[in-house]
């Protein structure tokens, strides 16, 4: 009687989703993977969207195209809802789906600290469809602008107040004002671009807090030469129509963009184990949940020690790694490879790009600056992009924007 074949689920098509997928590509197993959009995102990207900086076909591509090599995959476009321990069961929303071996990868989206009030009139980044949909805000602002003779309701429109001075924030940042005092500055009649007004809004004394101080003087010191209205120590309390209410007091705008917080999938719910207060569950050296030896949590929703006990920083290099290594330990629980021993965790730096010729960088405990770290930024993002085509593409498109300032995504629709 010929033995079953194992099978693998993996849950989430994101970069540790991907790798572990690739990993598995010769196991004699059934992988299945469950997402619930049919593309992989690029997110390190999507401000690039957002900011009509690249189309979203530039920074995407389907994940059955992904794995079209892999006869032994199955890709299943679903939302997952829960997870069934005792019967080894992943729960969608159409179906139930056996593992032997689980692997979630789920990730993670914006989180407005208890204040989902906010998210109407302040969008976060995760998505393709958040990316579209700031791009749409952000370019309908200076329509409006243009359409208004009222001063005030100008100033308003051309105000854009991004909250939270992360990498996320800093990049939006650096965009808008480009496409302000470049992009657009000769593209209307009735009032001048460049007046336009990006506020930064930080909470805590500094931006980028996983940076170095040096750096993140740095960035702060770019961004102000840019024009950005940094300002630090400054909390955010409440977010409605047209009015950023913070403790330095208020700021009127049509445009505010979330970029502050994040908060896991709810992987801990399905496994029925504590979170932290974002909701990541802490996994072992093997990345598997204790008592659960045969489900690895990876990525955004997992809290991973290095090797000097710190926390493996939830970014797409680490996430890549993780996917890896959970690969070759089902492949090790398969009998078809050697176990490859705990997880290790190896740094490849952060970075975070500012604009136009200015980022900043930190690899291997050193630091760069300006147009080398630009520069840094720009080949790593494109080396991670998944196939050759979308490289080739967003390579052509960067050069003609460098070389024009043209930011050529500016297409504004699904106006309500």
């Amino acid at each position: 009687m010929e033995e079953r074949r194992q099978k693998v689920v993996i849950v989430g098509g994101g970069f540790a989703g991907i790798a572990a997928a690739k990993a598995l590509k010769k196991a004699n197993a059934d992988i299945t993977l469950i997402d619930r959009t049919n593309h992989h995102v690029f997110q390190p990207l999507l401000y690039q969207v957002a900011t009509a900086g690249l189309s979203p076909a530039d920074i995407a591509a389907p994940i059955r195209n992904i794995l079209r090599g892999q006869s032994n995959t199955t890709v299943l476009m679903d939302t997952v809802t829960d997870v069934d321990l005792e019967k080894r069961e992943v729960v969608t929303a159409s179906r139930r789906v056996p593992y032997d071996h689980l692997i979630l990868a789920t990730g993670a989206k914006h989180s407005y600290f208890g204040h989902d009030d906010w998210e109407p009139y302040a969008p976060g980044l995760k998505t393709l469809d958040d990316a579209l949909r700031i791009r749409k805000e952000v370019l309908l602002a200076f329509e409006r602008a243009e359409m208004t003779s009222d001063p005030e309701e100008r100033l308003r429109q051309l105000t854009f107040v991004i909250i939270g001075g992360g990498p996320t924030g800093v990049e939006l940042a650096g965009a808008i004002t480009e496409i302000a005092t470049r992009t657009l500055a000769s593209e209307f009649q009735n009032f001048h671009p460049e007046d336009a007004k990006v506020i930064l809004v930080e909470a805590g004394p500094r931006l980028l807090g996983a940076f170095s101080e040096e750096s993140s003087a740095r960035a702060k010191s770019s961004l102000e030469k840019l024009g950005v209205d940094v300002r630090l120590n400054c909390r955010v309390e409440s977010v409605k129509d047209h009015i950023v209410e913070t403790s330095g007091g208020p700021i009127g705008a049509c445009t505010a963009i979330w970029a502050a917080g994040v908060q896991a999938s709810p992987v801990a719910q399905w496994l029925k184990v504590e979170g932290d207060r974002v909701g990541r569950v802490v996994v072992g050296s093997d990345l598997t949940v204790a008592g659960l030896e045969n489900v690895f949590v990876l990525g955004d929703v997992a809290i991973v020690k290095d090797t000097k006990g710190g926390i493996v920083p939830g970014m797409c290099p680490a996430a890549m790694q993780q996917g890896r290594y959970a690969g070759k330990k089902v492949l090790a629980k398969l009998g078809q490879r050697g176990d490859p021993g705990d997880f290790r965790y190896i740094d490849k730096g952060i970075m975070a790009t500012i604009g136009r010729k200015l980022a900043v960088a930190e690899v291997g405990g050193r630091k760069f600056g300006g147009f080398l770290a630009w520069f840094l930024w720009l080949a790593i993002h494109i080396w991670y992009l998944i196939d050759f085509e979308n490289k080739l593409l967003v390579m052509i498109q960067w050069a003609w924007s460098y070389i024009t300032f043209r930011r050529g995504a500016r297409l504004i629709t699904r106006i309500e």
